[in-house]
């Protein structure tokens, strides 16, 4: 049963990237306590659902975006409880499977690469029921409105934003971006999709209702295109990591204030926990953490060789 007194005291669970494993880990003392292996190359990414005691976790293949010669086209599934992979999902047909979330209707949305498309698996199953064309060559990440309405994918290469109908499940429009894109996230009220540039240290700032870039924000202290943005649970601020420049940006939801900080060797996902960010560094195999209060990295640890996502339950 989950504490909802305090979230994340039961377990943390990291996707180490790098080292092709599931790692679940002490979430007081972060020692590593379960170590998970035995997948194709590679684990990517993490949905957790503390609700039903269960996470999913991609194998994408043996690449990277856009150059993944090997694509997978299995979700494993663990048990939060257990802290044992209990099942895999068979995307087939669709293949090079990457970022996952749960829909208002209690689906999980995931989007694969190479297909173009965005996977609809039905929990109770662990089957696919759908495929929803992306109209890209190949969908990134995903990101759901907050009303559960609109689905968005962005398509790196394409330099395009996909909406999609959530409750038709349908592609109905594309909105372009002046450069490639790495990462997404949308705003509370669900009115900006903030979309994050790959080539230069910005962020487009989309109006959904417009259908179009309305703003370009500049990453302040970041040299080089960022990657990953995720808005905290209580939408108090956004963090974007910046691969290139080992940096997580902590900025307010104005977008007027920003605070990079240093971090490990190419940051990717984050975390949430009370007044702390998790940042996970495939590069160097760590994972800081973030007084979010004070803007300031206030220690780090080690977690296998490489993780890109983490999570707690």
């Amino acid at each position: 049963m989950t504490n909802d007194n305090n979230p994340g005291s039961r377990g943390m669970i990291a996707v180490d990237k790098m080292g092709a494993k599931v790692l679940f880990l002490n979430p007081e003392t972060f020692a590593t306590e379960v170590v998970i292996d035995g997948f194709a190359k590679t684990v990517h990414e993490l949905l957790v659902v503390p609700e039903t005691d269960m996470a999913y976790v991609p194998i994408f293949g043996d690449g990277i975006h856009g150059r993944n010669p090997n694509p997978q086209h299995h979700l494993c599934v663990f048990d939060l409880g257990e802290r044992a992979h209990v099942a895999t999902i068979d995307l087939h047909p669709y293949i090079a499977p990457h970022t996952l979330k749960l829909g208002p209707d209690g689906f999980i949305y995931i989007t694969c690469e190479n297909s173009a498309v965005v996977a609809v698996i039905d929990r109770a199953t662990n089957k696919v029921v759908e495929a929803i064309e992306s109209g890209s060559s190949n969908g990134h990440r995903l990101i759901i409105a907050p009303d559960g309405k609109r689905l968005y994918t962005e398509n790196e290469e394409d330099g395009t934003v996909s909406v999609i109908d959530l409750e038709a499940r349908k592609l109905i429009g594309k909105i372009k971006t002046p450069r490639p894109l790495a990462g997404i996230a949308i705003t509370p009220d669900g009115r900006t999709v903030v979309a994050v540039d790959d080539a230069e240290p910005t962020l487009f700032l989309i109006d959904t209702e417009a259908g179009q870039v309305r703003d370009e924000i500049v990453l302040k202290d970041v040299p080089k295109a960022a990657q990953i943005a995720r808005f905290a649970p209580d939408n108090s601020l956004l963090a974007v990591t910046s691969l290139n420049s080992n940096t997580v940006s902590l900025i307010d939801p104005t977008f007027r204030t920003q605070t990079a900080i240093k971090v490990g060797a190419q940051p990717m996902d984050m975390a949430f926990r009370g007044d702390d960010l998790f940042v996970a560094c495939q590069g160097d195999g760590s994972v800081h953490v973030i007084d979010i209060p004070r803007r300031r990295a206030k220690g780090s640890f080690q977690a296998g060789v490489g993780c890109e996502s983490i999570g707690f339950f």
